[in-house]
């Protein structure tokens, strides 16, 4: 069986797991920065939020306009060029008196850059590790971004105790340079994996042909709904919560990171389609106990033990990975990743208006009900058998 050392010899993919460490940093504290300094110069907390999470709304843009260019793209120029733009874009946000409309702006086109950036990146991850070792390599990427993720918290909020908001920013803009540097002299030479120039409306006709392939609609709806939902629930951990809401967040990529080491080291490739269901049931299920109000410590038991079950996102990753054609792996991923933080952002949205109505606490229980019978309902289609052919070439 692989490890997680031999992997980090496979060419090319120890670039790749430190900087996607390095631009999850850059996001993290990019984005408190920013939430920072427009709460500052507004007093709004729809608008702070509205800058620390609306890239997830530019995901939707770039799935719908640009991930025909992933596999048309030279992985090493088209990595290195895109961690540079982001890096760019969070120098320009550091500008003092920039409108409120331009930071959205920006943000937005933050999004989109990063929407395409994810496809590139997934598709050559995909693409130098061997295939019965992606879901470990994928595990030990989202491992490390979640443990980027916990510390990148921690210090933004250090430094923002020490330095002004947009010092943070430009601290966070050299991260992605930094991140640049190490894709352009880490990673090899590669052709893209698909040639030719796209037509006018390639995206969309990608994304018809992929969600015509038989066993995908259910894979990208396993993918996206019931992890999205739990999203919802964890956007409700501030008014759950109050000042202990910094323990549950731990507790959730706690969770995750535990879930991901366990699914991509010691289980089976054999039992890994069995597992879908039970996982995606356990990323949902503890959050039922919420109805009962449980105190902090006792909800951050259940947190951990739920995300946990994001670990089901290896295998439904692997499983899309089988039924696509290896030319379309960075769209098919890239468009993984943009419905996913898609589905998230409105989920949060709809978790919050839930809370308006019901009160926090039924709110949480009645998304994690949604993912429950989402799950269940897809379980069928999940369960007919795979197409192998398409994996044909993997390096």
């Amino acid at each position: 069986m692989a490890t997680y050392s031999s992997l980090l010899t496979v060419r090319d993919y120890p670039a790749l797991v430190v900087t996607s460490g390095l631009g999850v940093g850059a996001g993290v504290v990019g984005g408190l920065a920013l939430a920072t300094l427009v709460f500052a110069g507004t007093g709004s907390p729809l608008l702070a939020a509205v800058a620390m999470f609306g890239r997830a709304f530019g995901h939707l843009v770039g799935a719908s306009l640009l991930l025909h260019r992933a596999d048309r793209i030279p992985p090493r120029a088209g990595l290195a060029t895109l961690a540079l733009s982001q890096g760019a874009v969070l120098a320009v946000l550091a500008l003092p008196g920039l409108p409120v409309v331009a930071v959205l702006f920006l943000v937005l086109g933050s999004g989109v850059l990063a929407s395409l950036g994810a496809a590139v990146r997934w598709g050559l991850v995909a693409e130098v590790l061997p295939a019965q070792s992606y879901v470990l390599g994928r595990s030990l990427v989202q491992m490390t971004t979640g443990a980027v993720q916990v510390g990148g918290n921690a210090a933004a909020a250090g430094l923002l105790l020490l330095l002004e908001p947009a010092t943070v920013l430009l601290l966070a803009a050299g991260l992605d340079g930094v991140a640049a540097a190490v894709l352009a002299l880490g990673l090899s030479s590669r052709a893209p994996r698909a040639s030719g120039r796209a037509p006018r409306g390639a995206t969309w006709a990608g994304n018809r042909r992929l969600w015509a392939l038989p066993g995908v609609p259910a894979t990208y709806l396993a993918l996206w709904v019931p992890n999205g939902l739990v999203v919802g629930a964890e956007a409700l951990f501030v008014p759950y919560a109050g000042a202990a809401a910094g323990l549950l967040f731990t507790a959730g990529a706690l969770g995750m990171l535990a879930g991901d080491a366990v699914m991509g080291r010691f289980v089976p490739a054999s039992w890994r389609p069995r597992l879908v269901t039970p996982t995606r049931l356990l990323l949902a299920v503890p959050y039922l106990a919420f109805a009962l109000a449980p105190a902090v410590p006792v909800a951050a038991v259940l947190v951990a033990v739920a995300s946990a079950g994001f670990s089901a996102g290896l295998l439904l990753q692997e499983r899309l990975l089988t039924l696509t054609p290896a030319s379309d792996r960075g769209h098919a991923l890239g468009l993984h990743s943009s419905g996913m933080l898609a589905g998230q952002g409105i989920a949060a949205v709809l978790a919050g208006a839930l809370a308006e109505v019901l009160g926090v606490r039924w709110a949480m229980t009645a998304v994690a009900i949604a993912s429950v019978a989402v799950t269940i309902a897809l379980t069928p289609a999940l369960r007919q058998p795979l197409t192998t052919t398409s994996r044909a070439g993997t390096a």
